[in-house]
């Protein structure tokens, strides 16, 4: 069967976020591919968001792949605390990764644990004297068994999955389909754990940032993820089952993505925006809620920090300034509410700070 999106409203533009089949992609060079690839860049130059599905059956994309790494929101207290990052334990030496607890009255409400990419690939990505690539803090084995294994084979699977998607972006670029491989080669990867508890300090938010609350399709929702773009290349996420996460169109309208069983959310971000000269776009989304807890694994694809970005062989040399990608990562992570206040804790390693947000 070729991939499947949904269909076009009589206005043009798409009625819901397209469901593509991307069983192809795995499969060798064939038209059923070249359609797969097809179907992803009419996404990624549109709304910008997808669900992607049909993947191979080795891939942990499945609810008891998810039940096992959300054991660890079980844990007690006791057991997350040692996990804390730096900014909300100050005794903590880990500063990127680790855990960072819901801080209330901020439209942003959740809790949750950045894993690096030392969960599937061990010490030798880690370096000392660069927080980005630090040591992720993570459960014991004795406290968690089998979570480690678990974690390490989700990593993997989400790395496979986004390499295949680079590949189909570079054919569809007219590149060299391993063309991106090497940026990305044992890069920064963050697998995330979330939890958006039932919001519970709304109307609190509210005095400071009346946005919490919205109206969608006629029925009053909190926010509870804030509007906005993530700062890298390529989002999967995996959702539990609970509507809530929207991407916002083109028009202005904002959109449901739907939480299928067996599928992934994909969306793209300002740097493969910018890198791509625009042909592929970077969209704004929210969470909203209305008294459901909701648990998603969002996995950002990221390249190494040394990694050079700069324009595509097709477009001109000038336009825009080289820059390294972890010097750019760590410019803009820092202006989230969960790393707000360690912009200093990381110096650029290029010769010329060339990490400013990119507009």
């Amino acid at each position: 069967m070729p991939p499947q999106s949904t269909p076009l409203s009589h206005t043009g533009l798409p009625a819901s976020i397209p469901a593509i089949d991307v069983a192809p992609l795995f499969c060798e060079a064939s038209p059923a591919r070249d359609r797969a690839d097809r179907a992803i860049v009419e996404a990624a130059a549109g709304v910008g968001f997808f669900v992607a599905r049909g993947f191979p059956s080795s891939l942990p994309i499945d609810r008891n792949s998810r039940a096992q790494l959300f054991r660890l929101f079980g844990l007690p207290e006791a057991e997350i605390r040692p996990l804390w990052r730096q900014k909300f334990d100050a005794s903590h030496s880990n500063v990127y990764r680790g855990w960072f607890p819901r801080q209330r009255g901020f439209l942003t409400s959740k809790e949750g644990i950045d894993l690096g990419p030392d969960v599937a690939y061990g010490s030798s990505v880690t370096c000392g004297g660069d927080p980005l690539r630090e040591a992720t803090p993570l459960p014991s084995e004795q406290t968690l068994p089998g979570w480690r294994a678990a974690a390490a084979e989700y990593y993997l699977g989400m790395v496979q999955i986004s390499q295949a998607l680079m590949r189909s972006i570079a054919r569809s670029l007219a590149l060299e389909e391993r063309f991106f491989d090497d940026a990305f080669d044992r890069g920064l990867s963050t697998l995330r754990l979330l939890r958006y508890p039932v919001r519970t300090d709304a109307e609190e938010t509210a005095a400071a940032d009346p946005s919490v609350w919205v109206t969608h399709q006629g029925h009053r929702y909190y926010v509870t993820g804030a509007p906005h773009v993530d700062s890298g290349f390529l989002t999967l996420l995996a959702q539990d089952g609970v509507l809530g996460l929207q991407a916002r169109h083109r028009n202005g309208e904002w959109l449901d993505v739907p939480p299928m069983e067996g599928a992934l959310a994909v969306n793209f971000g300002k740097v493969l925006e910018r890198w791509s000269a625009g042909r592929i776009k970077a969209t704004e989304h929210r969470v909203i809620g209305a008294g459901r807890e909701r648990l998603s694994i969002p996995f950002f694809y990221e390249a190494r920090a040394e990694a050079e970005i700069r324009p595509l062989p097709m477009d001109p040399p000038g336009s825009f300034e080289p820059f390294l990608y972890g010097d750019y990562l760590w410019a803009t992570t820092t202006q989230f509410v969960e790393f707000k206040g360690m912009e200093a804790l990381r110096a650029p390693r290029a010769a010329r700070n060339h990490a400013r947000p990119l507009e």
